[in-house]
């Protein structure tokens, strides 16, 4: 039940914030505009893309186009499987209260909506339905409305309005934070995202709980030590990051697709097909990550990937996340830094409410 203090506490707030002539007249007369906190249309706007006329969802705490000088920092948290960016916008504001940020903070949750294949969404007029399968809006992959966009172009789309200084002219900082499928789109968007060198406002990304990643070469981890399915089970037992992991050739008779995009660097497609594997494994280990791994998420819960090409990286999501950070540090000579949610499973809330991870999505400026 972690959080729930604060979110009861997050509500009672928000009525006072209501209730009080003192601080409506206060901001009527200049102060921070009040944030909107609630999974409501109240709390949305729609982000134009592409040049078809479409349009993709937003849920925020401050509008993206009004000139707000209070807001010094921007937090982007992408939702999982489910689409559900009212969830994901509940737990990010939530998150920042607790934080004690929501007076300078502007909480987004981009909504991925789609009505093709197997998701059923109802969109709005105009709104781009994401690829729902495949090379999907988690990895970057074109539009089923609009086969000339990919859904990394949503969230350079945001970046770019958050880093206009006419709009933000005192923000300080930009984090990209996604849990789950949202930890897969985030732990891509940030290797082969195009804009982060030319916003001049410094973005960190935080990927927690991804059941796969783009491997930056063929090899895998062995079946052994941490990596051993058994040992991989029980890592639960443990609050510190694993690091018996052992690489080398995978038997592709396996899972013959086991190193293309999105698994790999091979054939890549979508947002990532403009860019080459040496140019992705530079930004893969050049751009500043934390990546969160729950103690207890080794159980395959919560929409895992028992694919053979996921599988190839490891037996739960938490060996596969460990020995990935370790690949990158011992191989590609990366920074990432890692941190083990104490006593979380494959839950966002429990995730973005956690103190440690409080000062992750929300850094000093």
């Amino acid at each position: 039940m972690r959080g729930l203090t604060g979110f009861l506490a997050l509500g009672a707030m928000a009525a006072t914030i209501c209730a009080t002539p003192a601080l409506a007249a206060k901001h009527s007369a200049g102060a921070a505009p009040t944030p909107c906190i609630d999974a409501t249309t109240a709390c949305t706007e729609w982000v134009p893309l592409g040049k078809a006329g479409g349009r993709s969802l937003i849920y925020r705490s401050l509008p993206l186009t009004r000139p707000n000088p209070h807001v010094r920092r921007a937090l982007i948290m992408v939702h999982g499987t489910l689409r559900n960016a009212d969830h994901y916008f509940t737990t990010a504001t939530g998150a920042a209260f607790l934080a004690r940020t929501l007076d300078d903070t502007i909480v987004i949750s981009p909504a991925f909506h789609s009505a093709e294949g197997g998701c059923k969404d109802v969109l709005a007029p105009k709104e781009i339905s994401w690829s729902c399968g495949g090379d999907s809006w988690r990895s970057g992959g074109v539009a089923a409305s609009d086969t000339d966009l990919t859904s990394f172009e949503f969230v350079d789309e945001i970046l770019r309005r958050l880093a206009d200084k006419k709009v933000f002219p005192n923000l300080k900082g930009i984090v990209v934070a996604g849990h789950s499928a949202g930890g897969q789109f985030v732990a891509r968007y940030e290797m082969v995202n195009r804009v982060h060198e030319s916003l001049g406002v410094p973005v960190t990304y935080v990927v927690a709980n991804p059941s796969s990643y783009a491997w930056p070469d063929a090899t895998r981890p062995l079946a052994e030590g941490d990596a051993a399915p058994a040992a991989a089970v029980k890592g639960w037992e443990s609050e510190t990051v694993h690091t018996a992991f052992a690489y080398g050739p995978f038997d592709a008779a396996k899972a013959p697709t086991y190193d293309r995009w999105p698994f790999g660097l091979e054939q890549l497609s979508g947002y990532a097909a403009r860019e080459t594997p040496d140019q992705l494994r530079a930004q893969l280990v050049g751009r500043p990550t934390t990546y969160l791994f729950s103690q207890v998420d080794t159980l395959p819960l919560g929409g895992f990937d028992g694919s053979a090409n996921a599988m190839a990286q490891g037996a739960t999501r938490r060996a596969r996340g460990e020995a990935f950070v370790k690949y990158l540090a011992e191989h590609l000579g990366g920074k990432p830094k890692t941190l083990i949610v104490p006593e979380c499973g494959h839950n966002d809330r429990c995730v973005y409410t956690t103190d440690e991870v409080l000062q992750v999505i929300f850094p000093p400026l």
